[in-house]
């Protein structure tokens, strides 16, 4: 039982820590928004994303590519036009508001964006082999989530410097520049990794 859920957190981990995108993603984001709401709304995504994996198994890896990649093109366009439209500067009520929102934008960026991923795919192929569906969605969301606060405590330590030594509208254009390559980026391996 135990090897099961430690067997798939390996697994997913390590399917999920190299190149990976949403490994930026996240980081981007925590330079933007507070770690907390960032990490809530990444954990919802985590969750669902790999409860889909561990329920549909294989059928994941078979989805369009084009479908694929339309909808991870949507989600970090969507993003970066959230991080675009965000006031440089900000009043005390909208800072009260912020948490929320940054958890949305966080489970937005990646609910939305990779599907049929290495680490989905992982879950899966443990969900079949092992049949044990609920031990499987507990090491995968570990995994994604141990992967997540990585980022998400490298991306508050870099906000923290960025605060003090960069202005905000520098900070807007990076953010939303960064979010739109690694979306094309996405993409184009969706589209690339499939036909191999």
């Amino acid at each position: 039982m135990i090897a099961v859920l430690l067997a798939t957190y390996g697994a997913v981990f390590v399917a999920e820590i190299v190149g990976d995108k949403l490994l930026y993603t996240t980081g981007v984001l925590a330079t933007r928004y507070r770690t907390v709401p960032i990490m809530i709304g990444m954990l919802i995504a985590f969750m669902a994303k790999m409860a889909v994996a561990v329920a549909v198994g294989s059928a994941i890896a078979r989805l369009p590519p084009l479908l694929v990649a339309a909808v991870t093109s949507a989600s970090f366009i969507g993003v970066a036009i959230a991080l675009w439209r965000k006031p440089v500067e900000r009043t005390s009520s909208e800072k009260d508001q912020r948490a929320s929102r940054a958890a949305m934008v966080s489970f937005a960026a990646i609910f939305f964006s990779e599907w049929g991923d290495v680490g989905q795919i992982t879950a899966a192929t443990m969900a079949a082999r092992f049949g044990s569906p609920w031990l499987v969605w507990i090491g995968a969301v570990a995994a994604m989530a141990t992967k997540g606060v990585l980022a998400a405590s490298l991306g508050a330590g870099v906000r923290q410097w960025i605060a003090t030594r960069i202005p905000p509208k520098v900070v807007r254009y990076a953010g939303v520049s960064a979010l739109l390559v690694l979306g094309l980026l996405s993409v184009l391996e969706t589209l690339t990794e499939r036909h191999t």
